[in-house]
């Protein structure tokens, strides 16, 4: 599932330089994540975090390795105004990096803006159950 959304986002990352490629990317799925490495190989300690507190909540999401584009990887910090990856993005609209995702997952945040755009946290699953 995640390597067929990865394969895409590869052939669009080419060219995805632009303001407006990227404000594309960002909104081509309810999550999106700008990290160094993929979801199943992280190749940092920061996006391997973000990447395990979505996997716990059981999230779907667009991943773009910003190590595979240098253009990319400067694009998005320019995009969004913040120097560091990775960086997530919840309809479309930039909510942080490590810190703040993981953040907002402890004080139950996360969970709560996930649901605002149609994504049931899986922790709310198991807690309810």
């Amino acid at each position: 599932m995640y390597a067929a959304r990865y394969t895409l986002s590869c052939i669009v990352r080419g060219f995805a330089t632009t303001a407006k490629d990227i404000s594309h990317l960002v909104k081509k799925n309810k999550v999106v994540v700008f990290m160094k490495g993929v979801p199943e190989a992280p190749k940092c300690g920061f996006s391997n975090a973000v990447t395990q507190i979505l996997r716990m909540h059981g999230v779907e999401y667009d991943s773009h390795d910003v190590l595979e584009n240098e253009e990319l990887r400067q694009g998005i910090k320019d995009f969004s105004n913040w120097p560091t990856i990775p960086q997530v993005f919840i309809n479309g609209e930039f909510v942080g990096g490590c810190d703040i995702l993981l953040q907002m997952h402890q004080n139950g945040e996360l969970a709560e803006e996930l649901e605002k755009i149609g994504i049931k946290s899986a922790l709310l699953e198991t807690k309810s159950e």
